[in-house]
């Protein structure tokens, strides 16, 4: 973890008004729109204006903005409501600016009000870095591009929240097993809004967002009840504020990446797919999914066009690289991924890897146009491993 996550989980901290999200293709001005800066969604216009734009009228405010606790640029809040456009971007950030460029795509951009017309930016690189801040702030991925709650405890809808105290109270200040967790979210969640089997197929990438964030919200729902006591008490020394600290963000890392490939599964079961988790391949490699099976796998006269793989992994810019060589007999590797934009030089060596990038429906739109046919959706990717499994 760089120095930088640091000084932007401080700054995110103290500050009055906070907001992050993945810088998409359209920021960078690769998507052919006439107008590049950084897109801020109305739902944080607050951060940038102390009332809305009117439709109609552009307005516009100057301020300074550090970033990266480095360099500064006199920068540009505009509200574009002439003729057919309705957006807030920030503009004007100086020649040689370093993060919005192609490559920038896919970072996370944070920005946070200090005082004034006074600003500090951080952009993060690397999925370490990001899902380090993500943690510190307990944020969810899904949680992006709007302004970061002030608010630790859980705000989930009441028919959700009588379900989510019963079990927590029956846990007895303990976590439970994340597996445990995202089935009771998912549960919870299926009960409240009267999800069925046949809801899920009909939208498999929507009904797994709102289980991700259904179980993120019970996670917060334990994370306050477990630690609740803990907190009461001053630590005895810095020591000992440092392990805690590190138990909480440890904890938080590690139960995301495993959620998702839990509720996964269970999008795969509603299709009735065949498959299994964690296949020891070559190399002791264990590949997140392989379908339909580890014995049709590890049987050379099973036909290679039927085997599927599928990697999950919430941020890829970095750790994509790491499916490669994960089966030797299945050349095209899939991997479903959180990540909200990747750049055109990173999605390019991808597929030049034979990497098929899939991604929930909703996101497609912060990845480069010309990509974007390339890249499967959830339902996609479902209907095409449909195709390679045959039903009795």
């Amino acid at each position: 973890m760089s120095k930088i996550v640091d000084q932007a989980i401080a700054t995110a901290e103290k500050s009055d008004k906070a907001f992050c999200k993945f810088i998409s293709a359209n920021d960078a001005g690769s998507t052919g729109a006439h107008q590049s800066g950084y897109y801020i969604p109305k739902n944080a216009v607050s951060l940038l204006f102390d009332t809305p734009g009117i439709k109609g009228q552009n307005k516009e405010k100057f301020v300074t903005i550090r970033w990266q606790n480095e360099f500064e640029t006199s920068s540009r809040f505009i509200y574009y409501g002439v003729g057919t456009r309705n957006e807030y971007r920030i503009t004007r950030f100086g020649r040689g600016f370093p993060f919005l460029s192609e490559d920038n795509v896919g970072d996370l951009l944070i920005l946070c009000h200090i005082e004034g017309d006074h600003y500090e930016g951080y952009v993060l690189t690397s999925d370490e870095d990001t899902e380090a801040f993500l943690a510190a702030l307990n944020i969810d991925i899904n949680e992006t591009n709007k302004l970061i709650s002030k608010d630790n405890t859980a705000s989930v809808e009441d028919r959700l929240l009588k379900c989510f105290l019963m079990f927590v109270q029956s846990l007895g200040k303990q976590f439970p097993p994340t597996v445990l967790m995202a089935s009771t979210a998912r549960q919870c969640y299926n009960t409240s809004f009267g999800i069925t089997a046949s809801t899920v197929r009909g939208n498999p990438d929507k009904n797994l967002l709102y289980w991700l964030e259904a179980e993120f919200e019970l996670f917060k729902t334990i994370e306050n009840e477990v630690y609740s006591d803990q907190i009461k008490e001053p630590f005895k020394n810095v020591e000992q504020l440092v392990i805690f600290a590190n138990t909480i963000l440890n904890r938080r890392k590690s139960r995301a990446g495993k959620s998702l490939e839990y509720h996964l599964e269970e999008v795969f079961r509603h299709f009735n797919l065949r498959f299994n988790t964690q296949v020891i391949t070559e190399g002791n490699k264990k590949p997140d999914f392989i379908f339909p099976d580890a014995d049709s796998y590890h049987n050379k006269a099973f036909d290679d066009n039927k085997l599927v793989f599928l990697a999950s992994k919430t941020t890829c810019k970095d750790r994509w690289r790491q499916i490669i060589n994960e089966a030797d007999r299945i050349p095209t590797k899939h991997l479903f991924t959180l990540q909200q934009g990747i750049s055109k030089n990173q999605l390019e060596e991808m597929y030049a890897h034979d990497i098929c990038l899939v991604v929930p429906k909703p996101y497609l739109t912060s990845f480069p146009v010309e990509y974007r046919s390339k890249i499967q959706t959830l339902e996609s990717f479902v209907n095409y491993t449909i195709t390679t499994q045959t039903y009795k």
